[in-house]
């Protein structure tokens, strides 16, 4: 195959499929989904990806053998990865450090190379993630810099590909369409269509709970950022880009309701989507069920959720965050993350093997596990460092039972004990065990008074 012939790969961009939601109270309006999860990267920002670095090549701001640099929240950068490292170019990209696991190694599994910065600080400061781009950017020799947020190629992809397919698929018969801020690529390309199209369109904003955008969009007045989880959308400031002449709504929505709607649209439609897209599902179902007469929404499943199987689709991230509602005591036991009664204890029992011990260690993500008899009694506790003196000198070791190594010596706490007691206890680099007459309620690591702490601070 030549060198110059374009992957066949970047003809799968676009034309993803439009499906109606069924199984959601919606109000008098018909709501459809475009499933931008059926791009081959998994995501809207292929299209952008595309047409940036298309425009680059036209104009020369790309030339072969180039290095192509942005600041991204992930799926810009692995539209940017699937494009560039196809045409054999060099992606550099910088991405803020609460992105998913699964977006930065599915970036550095495509050959491109990630910088992680700061999450916690705003546009001016050396270790926001944009201003570490630009700085890149200069130094590189040859480098193309996608800058997505004052790039004119982000909006036009959408106002000729994202844009003109909508109006095909509704058969020229759609009355609003959802969407979020992020670079506003997406919003600005919708807007400059429909307003030739359609110009009675009604756009709708879907914000997270501290961006600025939606309260802009409604006072004109830019406010204080504060901070979301939510991957993608939500800004804290105005992207230059931005085109809001169209919204006639905007709604703040939260993490836990973003998170909940993005897992009750697997449950409920069997349609795997971000967090971003839950956001934009929770503004539309609000959206639609406010109006008094029939009307048909658009709104987007904006990547797929495989990229947050680590965070919006594992209970345990859920929870540590304090985004899963569960049940409260007001004690230590609402500081264990995997509680006994809600059957989330990973445990083994004494006559397990320290290999077996270790696997669940390894699988959990902990550093230490009860020892249960008959998955009930409590009878020792066993951490890597058991495990590390009981098979240093033999790997066969690994074959002993849990028992010949565990600490069977428990200092235990009852659920009543004050927050002092649990910090003396954690101090000595104990594990605080949590239990009473009624029976093991579960483990307290430093992580997890950690996690209670920050929590604290919302």
């Amino acid at each position: 195959m030549p060198n110059d012939s374009r992957p066949a790969v970047l003809e799968l961009i676009g034309n993803t499929p439009l499906v109606r939601v069924s199984r959601f109270d919606t109000g008098p309006c018909t709501l459809f989904l475009k499933l931008e999860s059926q791009n081959p990267g998994g995501s809207i920002k292929d299209r952008i990806g595309l047409a940036m670095i298309d425009a680059a090549e036209r104009d020369g701001r790309l030339r072969p053998g180039g290095t192509i640099v942005e600041a991204t929240a992930g799926n810009t950068g692995l539209g940017l990865a699937l494009v560039g490292r196809a045409k054999g170019y060099r992606v550099v990209l910088v991405v803020p450090d609460k992105m998913s696991t699964e977006k930065v190694l599915h970036l550095k599994a495509m050959g491109a190379e990630v910088h992680i910065t700061r999450s916690d600080v705003g546009k001016g400061h050396p270790d926001y993630y944009q201003d570490v781009a630009a700085r890149l950017a200069q130094e590189i020799p040859d480098a193309f810099f996608a800058d997505q947020f004052n790039n004119p190629a982000n909006p036009l992809a959408h106002e000729c590909s994202t844009a003109p397919e909508i109006w095909a698929q509704t058969q020229h018969d759609v009355d609003a369409i959802v969407v979020g801020v992020g670079s506003a690529g997406t919003l600005t390309g919708l807007t400059r269509f429909f307003q030739r199209v359609q110009p009675n369109l009604e756009m709708v904003l879907a914000d997270p709970v501290g961006s600025v955008m939606a309260e802009y969009s409604r006072s004109g007045t830019l406010g204080t950022p504060g901070s979301w989880a939510v991957e993608g959308i939500g800004e804290d400031f105005i992207p230059s880009i931005a085109d809001l002449s169209s919204v006639r709504k905007a709604y703040s929505i939260s993490d836990e309701e973003s998170f909940d709607h993005a897992r009750q649209l697997l449950r409920a439609e069997g349609i795997l989507g971000g967090s971003s897209t839950g956001t934009l599902l929770a503004a539309a179902l609000r959206y639609c069920r406010e109006q008094t007469e029939p009307k048909r929404v658009v709104s987007f499943v904006c990547d797929t959720g495989t990229r947050y199987l680590s965070k919006v689709y594992n209970d345990q991230w859920m929870n540590d965050q304090g985004l899963l509602a569960r049940k409260r005591y007001g004690d230590l036991r609402d500081l264990i993350a995997r509680r006994f009664e809600d059957g989330r204890v990973v445990s083994v029992g004494p006559d397990d093997t320290l290999l077996t011990a270790f696997q669940r260690m390894r699988l959990a993500d902990v550093s230490q596990l009860p020892v249960l008899v008959g998955g009930q009694r409590l009878v020792g506790v066993i951490d890597e460092s058991d495990i590390l003196l009981g098979v240093h000198e033999d790997a066969s070791h690994f074959r002993m039972p849990v028992s010949s190594a565990m600490t069977d010596k428990l200092e235990i706490l009852p659920p009543g004990a004050s927050l002092a007691e649990l910090e003396a206890k954690l101090d000595r680099g104990l594990v605080a065990m949590i239990a009473d007459d009624s029976g093991f309620h579960g483990l307290i690591t430093r992580v997890d008074m950690l996690n209670y702490l920050r929590r604290s601070l919302a």
